[in-house]
């Protein structure tokens, strides 16, 4: 037996979602729901941002202390 067209549920093929690091503009496509696993989030103000795993790594303390980006 083979799979249909599009994917294991029958459905339409998954689009690409496009994300962006609120911080540099560094940009990555994936299937799934949310950004790739190695980046962070964070809602400042009501908005939901994303960083990327570089901006995450440089300041991981500032976000653990949960700063604002503004701040670092």
């Amino acid at each position: 037996m083979t799979s249909p067209p599009g994917g294991s549920d029958g459905g339409p093929a998954a689009k690409p979602r496009r994300f962006a690091c609120a911080r540099c503009g560094t940009s990555a496509e994936v299937l799934t729901e949310g950004p790739p696993l190695t980046w962070t989030y964070s809602v400042e103000d009501g908005a939901l941002r994303h960083y990327c795993e570089a901006c995450s790594r440089e300041n991981l303390r500032s976000i653990e202390g949960r700063l604002d980006s503004d701040w670092w």
